[in-house]
């Protein structure tokens, strides 16, 4: 019997890389989420928009119930 230890987060800073202004990425149970303290909100690559603070949220308690479980 073996094993692999894979290591996700240096794919994604591979593939989501560090952008100026934005502090991140940061990964959200799979979701690449950047954030800028000028907005006080994550910023979101793929859709190029803000994450609402309601949808934020909604990430933070699916992220976090995952931990208690």
């Amino acid at each position: 019997m073996g094993y692999r230890v894979v290591d996700t987060i240096d794919v994604m800073r591979n593939k989501y890389s560090a952008r100026k202004g934005l502090e991140g990425p940061f990964n959200f149970s799979g979701r690449v989420l950047y954030y800028d303290n000028k907005q006080g909100q994550y910023y979101d690559p793929t859709t190029d928009f803000y994450v609402e603070q309601a949808e934020m949220d909604a990430i933070n308690t699916r992220f976090f119930e995952a931990f208690i479980k």
